[in-house]
């Protein structure tokens, strides 16, 4: 059975590839730059791109399996081209905002999803709560540059997932039976305020770092010069409606892994060197 591993330099999609091959599956990666990536030489790699469906044909030969990186402008073409090419199970990366049709991301993830849905092949849909790797540009260059973090609400908990979870959960959906028709909604295995979030991450990098509290007006101005205002407007309205009201931490991950979820101080020394200066 060879399984097609779409976005697979991204976050999540090169941690599925590792934990399909340590299960002895035939796994073939799929990117759009083949000769920028770094794989491991026992996968297949091959030329793909999401936004252009047509020419998807050589990276769906004999696939029976998919992981499906999100990409609303073209997922039905995608889906039907895998459909031809003899597909018969696809893992969706989404979002547990696909539940709520009322904001830019849910609108993005469910498009996706209901591609799939309607496709008649058998689906999975990993449906992670906030990544940790959003840090990463939230708050790398402040950190990298001034040793400082500036934002509003320093009160809101946020149950942030690390991706080694997250593709852990998409490849045992991928590489073993009993996962169709399932949704998982997942999220990283404590609730923390962005000030501890903020002295973990000093903890791993080795130095302090400070938290600056901003208003929300601020802050939209700042994200603003980097984000599209819809999303600019959910984070905002995640975190404010995070400091009475933090999301629910999830089991998910533990049952279905049967190993607890990744602790964010540990994605923090995964990272540690994305937050020091160059």
């Amino acid at each position: 059975m060879t399984i097609l591993v779409t976005g697979a330099t991204g976050h999540v999609g090169r941690h599925v590839l590792t934990a399909l091959l340590n299960e002895g599956h035939k796994v073939r990666a799929m990117t759009r730059a083949p000769e920028r990536g770094r794989f491991p030489a026992d996968v297949e790699v091959v030329r793909g791109d999401l936004t252009e469906p047509e020419g998807l044909a050589d990276a769906l030969r004999g696939v029976e399996r998919m992981y499906l990186f999100p990409v609303p402008d073209t997922a039905v073409q995608v889906v039907r081209q895998a459909k031809r090419a003899g597909v018969r199970h696809v893992v969706v990366l989404s979002s547990t905002s696909a539940a709520d049709a009322t904001n830019f991301s849910g609108v993005y993830h469910r498009t996706v999803e209901r591609a799939v849905e309607d496709s008649g092949l058998d689906w999975t849909f990993v449906r992670p709560d906030e990544f940790a790797t959003n840090l990463l540009w939230k708050w790398g260059h402040s950190i990298r540059a001034e040793a400082v973090v500036r934002g509003p609400y320093p009160q809101a908990r946020r149950a942030l997932i690390h991706e080694v979870d997250v593709a852990a959960v998409v490849a045992l959906a991928l590489g073993r039976d009993g996962h169709a028709g399932q949704v998982y909604d997942l999220t990283g295995p404590e609730a923390l305020d962005q000030r501890v979030q903020v002295a973990q991450i000093a903890e791993a990098v080795g130095h302090e770092i400070r938290f600056e509290e901003v208003t929300p007006e601020a802050a939209r101005v700042e994200l603003s010069a980097f984000m599209p205002v819809q999303v600019v407007d959910m984070v905002l309205g995640y975190l404010a409606d995070s400091v009475d009201g933090p999301p629910m931490v999830l089991p998910t991950v533990e049952k279905l892994t049967g190993r607890p979820g990744t602790p964010f101080a540990r994605w923090a020394a995964d990272h540690a060197a994305e937050f020091r200066p160059a």
